[in-house]
């Protein structure tokens, strides 16, 4: 009786798998529709695990999911598409991993230079 009670406690009270958590998301469940706020774009490939989504810098416009303006004051940067680059990943909003290999990202986004053309394109 006590071996069953121990297992059950060691089955139940281990940590979390690695990629379960509130960063982890389910493939295709990220909406970039509703990111918007302070930004830091993670170009370490060791912490992509600990990412939101994975990005991909798209260099046309038309193929784009999100047109991104940057914003200087995180306060303006209130709807989709309007990202106020953070300096530091713990203070912001959305952590996202960029990568080169547009078939590995969860979306991709092009920067734009006028606010009016930022948001989303779904």
């Amino acid at each position: 009786m006590l071996s069953f009670l121990l297992s059950f406690l060691l089955l139940f009270a281990s940590p979390a798998p690695m990629g379960v958590g509130p960063a982890a998301h389910l493939a295709g469940s990220v909406e970039p529709c509703k990111i918007y706020g302070s930004v830091y774009l993670e170009m370490d490939p060791r912490r992509a695990n600990s990412c939101f989504a994975v990005v991909y810098m798209e260099p046309e416009q038309a193929f784009a999911d999100v047109l991104v303006f940057n914003e200087t004051n995180k306060l303006f940067a209130d709807k989709a598409g309007l990202w106020s680059p953070a300096e530091n990943r713990e203070f912001a909003d959305y952590v996202l991993f960029v990568t080169t290999d547009r078939s590995r990202a969860d979306f991709a986004i092009h920067y734009t230079k006028v606010r009016s053309f930022a948001g989303c394109k779904q």
